[in-house]
């Protein structure tokens, strides 16, 4: 029989995050095992929920949902996206210049297939969500790391940025408020890098889903407000401050040197067509999102929930022998390292593993990210503190196993005569 083989082009794609240790988890479920799943930004699965507007929102126009939109998307809803930015200091943008997708994943895709030629170059942030580097090389580029260092806090140094840039790069992307890291980036930092873009005319892709997810003073730039002349692309949704993953909205709005943009608009917008529009019964949330009462402060701070397990986080990594982490100040997502020298053959992978199949915890290893690396691991604070503080425990008894080279203990079986069939 003849092997049916993949494309050569997912060669260098990868996805973690979903990948091996996901499905091992999955059949642990499958067997009766109560796994944490702290590897996915996933709000809904621990128990948050979209703000009920937006849900009635959409019950309210489903008879307007069920033809087509325009390619672009609904108008009220880019013409909300158009009255965030005005807010924010954002100016010359308009509806035309807003494209809404099926989340923000559907249009890392788009913006980049409509931009990239064979071994154009991107410059990406390491670690960074993989789906940016993914999608550069899908789309035949080639994903140029520029490091975020732990010792600066995450947050990159422009200067070496500005070094990695040959004349085959055609754009930088910007993850602020960071994930993996949590990082959120100073004003100076975001301003040098919109200078290089400047001078180099390179795109600007500045990923801003967790836009309003900060804790304590930290302060987030909208990069458009600081990028005149070039183009920026500011991409954010539904799915994180408005815990709507599922309803996949997302949406790109273009600022700052539109007019020399024209023909790279165009292609976008016959790529939008192609896939005729992104999810519509979702888009009629988006006005009501972004004019509402914008719920997501409770969480962020002192006492809301994102907050406190964040804390528990925290102090989780305080009380640990081996733990060091460089507090998140937004986002959904810890960066947890091991400190220097305590555990000198640690190994990311084998930990994430090891930590599922005796602890039953799910987590995202360091090298996901595309870091060279592999002392550090992601988490997400979105369960609740109590949770959060035994899953440290538990990595503390995988960890001091290791110190001791002994043999990880592992939880109690399930008890299988009472699983349910869940094929």
């Amino acid at each position: 029989m003849r092997t049916i083989r993949p494309s050569a082009g997912l060669a260098n794609v990868k996805y973690e995050i979903r990948g091996d240790l996901a499905r091992r988890a999955h059949e642990m479920e499958r067997r009766g095992y109560d796994i944490i799943p702290l590897n996915i930004g996933n709000p809904g699965v621990f128990g948050f929920r979209t703000p009920e507007t937006m849900r009635l929102a959409m019950i309210e126009n489903l008879k307007a949902s069920e033809a087509y939109s325009h390619q672009k998307g609904i108008f009220p809803a880019r013409e909300a996206v158009v009255m965030q930015q005005q807010s924010r200091g954002v100016r010359g943008v308009s509806a035309d210049e807003v494209f809404m997708g099926n989340g923000v994943s559907e249009l890392i895709d788009l913006v980049l297939r409509a931009l990239l030629s064979t071994d154009d170059e991107v410059l990406v942030p390491m670690p960074n969500y993989p789906l940016w580097t993914a999608a550069v090389n899908l789309n035949r580029g080639r994903a140029v790391h520029y490091p975020c260092h732990a010792a600066n806090g995450f947050e990159p140094d422009p200067a070496e940025i500005e070094a990695l840039i040959t004349s085959r790069t055609r754009a930088i992307v910007v993850i602020n408020p960071n994930n993996p890291t949590g990082a959120v980036y100073s004003r100076a930092t975001l301003e040098a890098i919109a200078r290089i873009a400047e001078r180099h005319h390179l795109v600007v892709f500045s990923d801003e889903i967790y836009d309003q997810i900060v804790y304590d003073d930290a302060k987030f730039v909208p990069m458009a407000t600081l990028v005149q002349n070039t183009l920026c692309a500011t991409m954010s949704g539904l799915s994180k401050v408005y815990r709507a993953c599922g309803y996949r909205v997302g949406w790109v709005s273009f600022s700052g040197e539109i007019e020399s943009a024209r023909e790279y608009m165009s292609a976008l917008d016959k790529l939008s067509s192609l896939r005729l529009c992104s999810n519509v019964p979702g888009q009629w949330a988006v006005q009501t999102a972004l004019g509402g009462y914008q719920s997501i402060l409770e969480l962020t701070r002192p006492g809301g929930r994102l907050f406190e397990s964040r804390q528990a986080i925290l102090n989780g990594v305080a009380n640990s022998k081996y733990l060091q982490v460089h507090a998140p100040r937004g986002a959904i997502y810890a960066f947890i390292g091991i400190k220097e020298g305590v555990l000198p053959n640690f190994d990311d992978q084998r930990f994430a593993m090891d930590l599922l199949e005796h602890k039953h915890v799910l987590l995202a290893p360091g090298t996901s990210f595309n870091t060279p690396y592999k002392t550090h691991f992601r988490i997400t604070n979105l369960p609740r503190p109590e949770v959060l503080a035994d899953v440290f425990l538990r990595m503390e008894e995988l960890l001091d196993s290791y110190a001791n080279g002994a043999e990880p203990v592992s939880r109690a079986a399930p008890d299988l005569k009472v699983v349910r069939n869940q094929s």
